[in-house]
């Protein structure tokens, strides 16, 4: 695929993913959650949606609830600044009420959206490990910095 076709791809994905992220919201707010509650969740899974799902290679959320492990268990980890482990969960508990509603209103299948819910709780012992593992090696290179100023 060619860039501009990839740009293309992508420009359409986000398109439609600003509906679906508009759903959430409304499905959100009929929750009765807070503004700030929503906000953060809308963030949480705009970042998959929007950055991640399209990074490699153009995906609609539909193939989300198949990548949700190279998300958290990787990508999350190496390229969120503000990853940790209590981002981790709330990440994963935002992007399973997203995949909650887009089951509910019909854009993926139920199986779909309980595959994704296994994935997550089977992987988050996991990624969390990864995650504590990342913040030890960076405080051994803040530590060897140190050493040198």
């Amino acid at each position: 695929m060619d860039y501009e076709q990839y740009e293309t791809d992508v420009e359409k994905i986000k398109e439609s993913n600003s509906g679906h992220l508009s759903t959430f919201t409304r499905w959100l707010k009929d929750k009765g959650l807070s503004d700030k509650t929503i906000n953060s969740h809308v963030n949480n899974v705009d970042f998959y949606v929007n950055h991640y799902l399209n990074y490699y290679e153009p995906q609609n959320v539909e193939a989300g609830c198949y990548s949700i492990g190279g998300f958290l268990g990787s990508f999350f980890i190496r390229k969120a600044m503000w990853s940790s482990c209590h981002q981790i969960k709330s990440t994963a508990a935002s992007i399973k009420k997203f995949y909650a509603c887009m089951a509910e209103y019909g854009i993926v299948e139920i199986d779909d959206y309980d595959n994704l819910c296994d994935d997550i709780k089977e992987g988050m012992d996991e990624w969390l490990e990864t995650m504590r593992k990342s913040d030890e090696a960076m405080n051994d290179i803040d530590m060897f910095d140190d050493l040198l100023d």
